[in-house]
């Protein structure tokens, strides 16, 4: 298995160089050369399987020779084993075939740990093998940041510096990445929104000279390893309700497309897969391209569901590359013109190709809040702002198909947001009951590429 890049012009890599390297060289993301497939008897072998056993089975195809099966197994075994439910990732069921999939019983209470915790476990092990040592950068709107962080702290051979926009998350959010004591972890508050602090990441990326001194490494989606790993709950969700014998429809609360994109892989890989649904806040670049064939930014307003916050969905270029028939040249072009020009329209071809695979819907402030609001007083389902957001969006394509939407985060993750909506402050989890009472140690920084390499830089080498 090697991986190439979506602007066509990297080196193409093993699962191993792709997962440490993050960002291609080239400025693209990488993804596999091909794409395996499962049949619908291995698919179907999966019910009554643990989380684990599926993750493995999923993902082994993968992965190549980086790792033995036993080895590999090990570090499945070790990522998921702290988790907070023994599913995993459990279904609730919300009405007649619409199911809620809960990805917040992680450590931090957010679908990030999925990917985070197995990808501490496999870096860990790539670079206990090959004694290096490396800077991991990463960009966050709330949730990556405290995933990467708790997957990394106290590691000997890791240093982790994490970007979030200052004032743009939630309060817990941000304690969770200013709280660690461990020295090797950084936690940066950016002036600025996600946009820059993920702007800055590629620029670092790209900066080959600072890249290679530093021996940088990222862990946002833009890392295959990250996707791979969310690609595991689509089947084992699906397969709970009857995949492969029959279908099942996904709604995704995203903002960077790496969540939704996993589920394209899923479909891919041979899961029958009906709908993928994009749900957004206002901030609705994804829902807006899909209407109308052209990507524009319009700029990022704060919300109560900030992890959406985005106008520039990184992993959205992966799609594209599919769509254009694994053209690097177009997708190199049209990454150029976003950046450049604010925007770019899309070929007929490819456009249809997207609408083909994705539908789309966006959700006010107020619909956010009114569907939390509605939902304890039906089910006593409490929802944290984004998983609110798909489940509006969820509403207005259900049918005879089964529905599940991802419940993205704890809704004590957001309690304001939950309390203005319920008029009930939800409690967070006994390992965190003293989370708001904890120091605090993070550094606010200039939203300015050469101060924040030098800082980085500068807390390396202390």
């Amino acid at each position: 298995m090697q991986y190439i890049s979506t602007r066509g012009q990297a080196p193409k890599l093993t699962f191993e160089q792709a997962m440490m390297t993050g960002l291609a060289r080239d400025g693209g993301l990488y993804v596999p050369e091909t794409i395996p497939t499962l049949s619908a008897d291995q698919i179907a072998a999966m019910a009554g399987q643990s989380y684990e056993d599926i993750a493995f089975t999923v993902m082994r195809p993968f992965i190549g020779d980086t790792f033995t099966d036993a080895e590999f197994r090990a570090l499945i075994d070790a990522a998921y084993g702290g988790f907070g439910h023994d599913a995993r990732a459990p279904l609730v069921q919300l009405a007649p075939n619409h199911f809620l999939l809960e990805l917040f019983h992680g450590p931090t209470l957010a679908f990030k740990d999925f990917a985070m915790q197995l990808i501490g476990q496999m870096f860990q092990a790539a670079l206990s093998r090959s004694g290096d040592r490396i800077t991991i950068v990463g960009a966050t709107s709330g949730d990556t940041g405290s995933a990467a962080i708790e997957a990394f702290r106290g590691l000997s051979n890791v240093d982790v510096f994490i970007l979030f926009p200052h004032g743009r998350v939630s309060e817990v959010q941000r304690r969770q990445m200013t709280t660690p004591s461990e020295a090797n972890v950084h936690a940066l508050a950016v002036d600025g929104d996600f946009d820059d602090c993920q702007a800055a990441l590629k620029d670092m990326f790209n900066d080959f000279d600072f890249r290679d001194e530093v021996r940088l490494a990222g862990v946002n989606s833009i890392n295959w390893g990250r996707v791979l790993a969310q690609v595991v709950y689509y089947f084992s969700s699906a397969v709970s309700l009857g995949a492969p014998h029959r279908k099942v429809s996904f709604t995704v609360p995203t903002g960077n497309f790496g969540d939704i994109f996993a589920g394209y892989i899923a479909k891919e890989m041979g899961l029958p897969i009906e709908q993928l649904i994009i749900a957004t806040n206002q901030n609705d670049i994804l829902h807006r391209t899909l209407q109308t064939g052209e990507q524009i930014k319009q700029g990022v307003t704060s919300s109560i569901s900030p992890s959406m916050d985005i106008q520039v969905s990184s992993n959205f270029e992966r799609a594209l590359f599919y769509a254009y028939g694994q053209d690097g040249a177009t997708v190199a072009q049209q990454m150029d013109d976003l950046k450049t020009k604010g925007g770019f329209k899309i070929s007929q071809g490819a456009y249809q190709m997207l609408r083909d695979t994705f539908a789309s819907g966006s959700v006010s402030e107020d619909e956010t809040l009114a569907t939390i609001g509605g939902q304890v007083g039906v089910t006593n389902e409490v929802f944290c702002p984004h998983t609110a957001v798909g489940v509006r969006v969820a509403h207005d394509h259900l049918g005879t198909t089964p529905m599940i939407t991802l419940a993205t985060a704890h809704p004590a993750k957001f309690p304001d947001a939950v309390e203005q909506a319920t008029g009930t402050r939800p409690q967070l989890p006994p390992h965190m009951a003293d989370l708001l009472e904890r120091d605090e140690r993070v550094t606010r920084v200039a939203n300015d590429l050469p101060a924040l390499q030098a800082l980085i830089k500068e807390r390396i080498t202390a």
